[in-house]
């Protein structure tokens, strides 16, 4: 059964494939399918984000589409960044290591442990416009230093406590055993089986 990631990132493919290796669908992205779709997330929850996505590349394609939209919610900060997270830094031009700096001086004004969690909402949908939905979240805590080379984006300073080490300390296998977004598909495999 071929879906489509509706995604232009490689890098979130090869994580869905790792996850999903065991079974018998296979993932293409657009270009794979000889398109580029860039869908504007105008939704204020991570479902209707999602939702966007999966329906606008169910449709172009005509194939099963699965899209997710995830952040980073810090309790501290009132759940911030949270459906943000990709944005959140008042400079437009900010990259991943800027976002951190930012989230950090945020959060310095309050006792640790900073606690957290990663979140990840799935959507699946059919060109016929269904749509169906799966969640994951990762806990852990924010830590005011940077660790590990592994990952993207805040990594590198959520801490995993059961484990001792950040999310960008973990091998790219040890991360799809615990990611929000690894249980998040997770979750979203017995929608995919019923829908063989």
């Amino acid at each position: 059964m071929k879906i489509v990631v509706a995604s232009n990132n490689p890098g979130k493919l090869k994580e869905i494939q790792a996850i999903l290796a065991d079974s018998t669908f296979e993932l293409l992205l657009p270009r794979d399918l000889g398109y580029y779709l860039e869908v504007e997330e105008t939704g204020s929850t991570y479902p209707e984000n999602a939702r966007l996505k999966a329906l606008a590349h169910a449709q172009k394609s005509g194939l099963l589409a699965m899209a997710d939209d995830s952040g980073l919610e810090v309790d501290a900060l009132g759940g911030a960044p949270g459906l943000h997270s990709a944005r959140y830094h008042p400079a437009p031009e900010a990259n991943d290591a800027d976002r951190r700096s930012f989230l950090l001086q945020n959060v310095q004004k309050f006792p640790r442990p900073w606690l957290a969690h990663f979140h990840c909402t799935i959507a699946l949908a059919d060109p016929a416009g269904q749509v169906w939905y799966a969640e994951g979240n990762c806990p852990g805590e924010i830590i005011p230093t940077e660790l590990g080379d592994n990952g993207f984006g805040y990594d590198p300073i959520f801490l995993l406590p059961d484990l001792g080490r950040t999310m960008a300390q973990l091998s790219m296998d040890e991360k799809n055993q615990i990611s929000h977004r690894a249980r998040a598909v997770r979750a979203a495999l017995p929608l995919l089986q019923s829908l063989l």
